[in-house]
C-alpha cells in the first residue's frame, strides 16, 4: 500500500472528450449513451455540504468496496440484478482509455437506468436519526419499536426505513406507506424485501471480519428496456453505511466508526453551523479519516489497496 502522502487527491475530473459531466457530492458521472461512467473522487460531504478538502484514497476505497460487494455477494445469493458492469479500465469503451491514469481504481462502468425517487435504508442498530426519532416518539419512520432501547442497541430484527431522495437540502424519513404511494405497492414491497436480504447477507460477512454494519443505504432503479428492478449507485461503503468495529462495541452511546461520522463529530466539536461554506479540515482529521476508510477496506475486502 502506498503511503497516504503519495496518493494524489482528486477533487474533480475533467475529461472533455467524454462529454459533459454531472457532479454529485462525491461522484463525477459521464453519460456514455446506454451506459454511465462513475468516477469516485476524493470529495467528502457532511450534513449535505461538500467540504473544501479531499480525503486521500477515498475514491479508491469506495470503488473497490462497491466492486467487491457487486462481484462477490451476488455470486452467493440470487439477488435482483445490479447495474455494475466492470471496474477494469481496459474493458471500458475506447474513448475512456486515454484517461486511464485518472480512472484506474476509482471508476466503474454501469448500465444506465431510471433511479427510484427514494433512499432505501436498512437499520440493524439504533443510531443516528433513528435514535433521535426513537427518543422523541418511540418510533422510527412511523413504526413503533420496543420500549427501553438504548443508543446503538441491536434491534431484534433489521428494519426498513425509507427516505426521500432530495436533489437539494436534506433527505426526509418517510413511512413505508408513503413510499408505496410514491412508487407503487408491488415495487415498494420488492425493494424492501431485497434491501433487507442484502443487508442481512452483507452483515454476516462483515461480522465475520470484525465489522458491524449498523445501517446502510441502498438505491434502486428501473431498467426501462427490460422493465426490471436493479440495485444501483454504490453499495455498502463507508459513505453509504455506518461501520463499527465489533471488538469495541458497547451499546448505550455512540460508537467509534470507520465511516465519515468521525468528520461529522469533528465539525460539530468546532461549532460549525452545518451551513455552507464548510470550514477546512485540520491535517490530522484528514489523515485519520483516510486511515479509517482504508482500514474498513482492508478488513472487509480481501484485496491489497494501492
Amino acid at each position: 500500500m502506498k503511503k497516504l502522502s503519495d496518493v494524489p487527491v482528486v477533487l474533480e475530473t475533467r475529461m472533455e472528450s467524454l462529454g459533459s459531466v454531472q457532479r454529485g457530492k462525491v461522484r463525477d458521472i459521464y453519460d456514455l449513451g446506454d451506459k454511465l461512467l462513475l468516477v469516485a473522487t476524493d470529495r467528502i460531504s457532511a450534513f449535505d455540504v461538500i467540504l473544501p478538502d479531499g480525503i486521500p484514497g477515498k475514491g479508491y476505497v469506495l470503488t473497490q468496496m462497491s466492486r467487491f460487494w457487486f462481484e462477490r455477494l451476488w455470486l452467493k445469493e440470487d439477488f435482483i440484478p445490479h447495474h455494475f458492469i466492470t471496474a477494469e479500465v481496459n474493458e471500458f469503451p475506447d474513448p475512456c482509455l486515454r484517461y486511464k491514469e485518472i480512472l484506474l481504481g476509482r471508476s466503474m462502468l454501469v448500465h444506465k437506468v431510471k433511479p427510484l425517487p427514494v433512499e432505501c435504508i436498512v437499520r440493524g442498530y439504533l443510531s443516528g436519526s433513528a435514535w433521535k426519532e426513537y427518543r422523541e416518539t418511540g418510533k422510527v419512520c412511523g413504526e413503533p419499536l420496543a420500549t427501553g432501547l438504548r443508543e446503538s442497541d441491536r434491534l431484534q430484527e433489521p428494519i426498513f426505513t425509507p427516505s426521500t431522495k432530495a436533489t437539494q437540502g436534506h433527505d426526509i424519513n418517510i413511512s413505508f406507506e408513503r413510499m408505496k404511494q410514491m412508487i407503487g405497492g408491488s415495487l415498494a414491497n420488492e425493494v424492501r424485501e431485497n434491501s433487507l436480504k442484502l443487508y442481512q447477507q452483507a452483515s454476516a460477512h462483515a461480522e465475520s471480519r470484525g465489522i458491524i454494519i449498523a445501517d446502510t443505504k441502498f438505491e434502486f432503479g428501473l431498467d426501462l428496456r427490460a422493465q426490471q428492478l436493479m440495485v444501483i449507485d454504490e453499495v455498502l461503503t463507508p459513505d453509504s453505511s455506518r461501520f463499527w468495529p465489533k471488538d469495541t462495541y458497547v451499546p448505550g452511546g455512540p460508537q467509534p466508526s470507520f465511516d465519515k461520522q468521525y468528520v461529522r463529530d469533528h465539525l460539530d466539536s468546532i461549532g460549525w453551523n452545518r451551513e455552507p461554506p464548510a470550514p477546512n479540515l485540520a491535517k490530522e482529521v484528514i489523515r485519520q479519516t483516510s486511515l479509517r476508510y482504508r482500514e474498513a477496506l482492508e478488513r472487509l475486502v480481501p484485496l491489497d489497496p494501492p
